[in-house]
């Protein structure tokens, strides 16, 4: 299946404008991280990677990685200023918590935590991966319509789907990739890209018609079996929604040379 976007979207900006310098905490944050539910609220995902930025930078160390990365999302997170912070809240020579904050208007929007571990030499016993996804050229790019969503992030970044779409419920298969930096004048880390990706597993498994309902995730959990590489990222994922307005959606995730870990989401679903 080709990938499809939205034909109607205005020239693409950086996810964030740095309003304080390169190494500043205040951004903007641009039309590029909007929708797809709401027009004057941020995609998690850009937000997501900015926090996942914010913890790569706090007192980084060599020979080190990220086990796992959880965003909890306090409320709507609006376009425009934002400010982010990181500090190590549990230190150690071998494993370490990061803790990373999002304010907006005066209050806390997103909350992430991050478990840092030492590296060691574990590849002659590496086991448990899962059977990659046919590599992203081997899937046409394209541009038609898509209707359901508000354009920005969707726009954002080259949607390749493997399985499904987004208007067909049931589990997907898609590679993605940024079209944008998420800071200007910066090259994305390859943890900043899968973190936006990551949070669109709920929208490339949507369980039921976008346009006739909402399932907004209140969290997003990455467990890492190594670093990610490279810009295209893939979700393969899978949604369950419940009878009391819950669901959940759980996906394996890949870059172009195999799997780099899991991912988890609680939905709040809804009729529109």
């Amino acid at each position: 299946m080709i990938g499809r976007v939205s034909e109607s979207a205005p020239e693409l900006e950086p996810y964030y404008l740095p309003l304080d310098g390169p190494d500043g905490e205040r951004f903007h944050a641009t039309f590029s991280t909007t929708g797809p539910w709401f027009a004057d609220a941020q995609h998690v995902g850009p937000p997501s990677a900015l926090l996942a930025r914010a913890v790569e930078r706090c007192d980084p160390r060599p020979q080190t990685q990220l086990a796992r990365f959880t965003v909890e999302v306090l409320g709507p997170v609006p376009a425009g200023e934002i400010q982010v912070s990181a500090v190590v809240e549990r230190p150690g020579r071998a494993i370490e918590l990061v803790a990373a904050e999002m304010r907006a208007g005066g209050r806390a929007v997103l909350r992430a935590r991050a478990w840092r571990i030492a590296t060691g030499d574990t590849a002659a016993v590496q086991v448990g991966a899962a059977e990659p996804p046919a590599p992203p050229d081997t899937v046409a790019a394209g541009s038609p319509t898509m209707t359901g969503w508000l354009p920005g992030f969707v726009d954002s970044v080259e949607w390749r789907f493997l399985r499904g779409w987004f208007t067909d419920p049931g589990p997907g298969t898609a590679w993605i990739r940024q079209r944008v930096d998420l800071v200007a004048g910066e090259r994305p880390s390859p943890l900043q890209r899968l973190a936006v990706v990551a949070d669109s597993a709920n929208g490339v498994a949507a369980p039921l018609d976008v346009r006739d309902w909402l399932f907004v995730n209140t969290d997003l959990t990455l467990h890492l079996s190594r670093p990610p590489r490279g810009e295209w990222m893939a979700v393969d994922a899978a949604t369950s929604v419940g009878p009391t307005g819950a669901g959940t959606v759980a996906a394996l995730l890949f870059d172009e040379h195999g799997q780099v870990g899991r991912s988890a989401q609680s939905l709040v679903v809804r009729p529109r």
